[in-house]
């Protein structure tokens, strides 16, 4: 005859409620991200259906369907035209580059252990806006029309390279990384200054447009520059989730599990600013989405960085799209920079959840 064993029973108890707590602590992090996923279809079809010639949204999805799956059924024309040659590049650019921010903007936070760092503070967006000056005032144009684009690229990435061998000269701290790209960001900022000083109206008008930020250089051949870059750069990065999040504890215990932090943060902070590059390059200099992504994304779930950076690529696609698309419909005709309206759309928004949330924020 068999006798029940009290602490069989107690540890089956246990045991249910770890894996309990296990199902609940990832599923809450796949509904986000699903969430996310969703707003960003549903917010297509808004931004598709905005514009001079209006549309409603069973056109729209009719018609990207179409163009998907052609055996749906041939869309009437001018809808095809309007949606899949001008409006939707410009939709795909605008989620790409939300995106890409946004994973750099975590990768930074999270390899500086610094909820201020981003793409800005570490000289990034002022190299490429020296580059783009560079082309436009300082007549280096060596690439022909690619010339503000390849220049900012270009003078980005060497900032990336400039700034890490004077922080590994100091060690590869996180302190050493951010004083050196603040540094490096003024002295920058006093080039592309100085060289609007010496330039034409013209020219500075050019100048002080692209750094305002925009989406509007978007077509199909962009977007698939783009893209692919976050293609190779995104998926690296979610690789390297798990050690993030460990050097976040410090570097201390990193090494005592056998992370060799200097070779994580080097790579991790090379693909960031291979993100950056690429967008800054095309659409200028785009601020506080790669701020407020993470920031936000972390409000949500956690500060796992396995479900971080892809939440900060979902976050930054929906906040930049919806903020572009603010742009060029609030006082239409005229389209705003987008630059401009990702301030003023995200910033009210990150105040509300800032304010809500209770917990610390890192």
């Amino acid at each position: 005859m068999s006798q029940h064993n009290p602490e069989n029973s107690q540890s089956n108890a246990s045991m249910s409620e770890i894996q309990s707590s296990y199902y609940r602590y990832h599923s809450r992090k796949v509904l986000f991200l699903l969430s996310v996923s969703f707003g960003i279809l549903f917010l297509v079809g808004i931004a598709a259906s905005f514009g001079s010639y209006e549309l409603d949204l069973v056109t729209v999805y009719t018609t990207i369907f179409a163009g998907i799956f052609p055996g749906m059924g041939i869309p009437e024309s001018v809808a095809n035209t309007i949606i899949w040659d001008i409006r939707l590049p410009r939709i795909s650019m605008a989620i790409v580059c939300g995106a890409s921010l946004g994973v750099a903007g975590a990768i930074l936070q999270g390899v500086l252990r610094n909820p201020l760092a981003e793409p800005f503070t570490l000289g990034i967006s002022s190299a490429a806006a020296m580059g783009a000056s560079l082309a436009i005032i300082g007549g280096l144009k060596l690439f022909g029309a690619y010339s503000v684009v390849l220049n900012a690229f270009i003078s980005a990435f060497l900032a990336t390279m400039v700034i890490y061998s004077i922080a590994k000269s100091k060690g590869m701290t996180p302190e050493a990384i951010i004083l050196a790209g603040i540094a490096i960001m003024f002295l920058l900022d006093a080039v592309t200054s100085f060289m609007q000083y010496l330039g034409t109206a013209e020219q500075v008008q050019a100048v002080v447009f692209w750094m305002m930020g925009s989406v509007s250089v978007a077509n199909w051949e962009t977007v698939f520059i783009v893209f692919c870059i976050a293609v190779i750069a995104i998926p690296y990065l979610i690789y390297k989730a798990s050690d993030l999040t460990i050097i976040g504890a410090g570097d201390e215990t990193a090494h005592s599990l056998g992370i060799n932090v200097e070779h994580v943060r080097m790579r991790t902070l090379i693909f960031a600013a291979l993100l950056t590059a690429s967008v800054t390059a095309f659409c200028g200099i785009i601020g506080f989405v790669g701020l407020v992504s993470p920031h936000i994304t972390r409000m949500a779930i956690g500060g796992d960085n396995r479900y971080v950076i892809p939440g900060s690529a979902l976050v930054g696609g929906i906040l930049l799209l919806g903020a572009d698309t603010v742009a060029r419909t609030i006082l239409a005709p005229m389209i705003l920079p987008v630059g401009i309206m990702t301030a003023l759309v995200g910033v009210p928004f990150f105040m509300f959840l800032f304010m809500r949330k209770r917990k610390e924020l890192w």
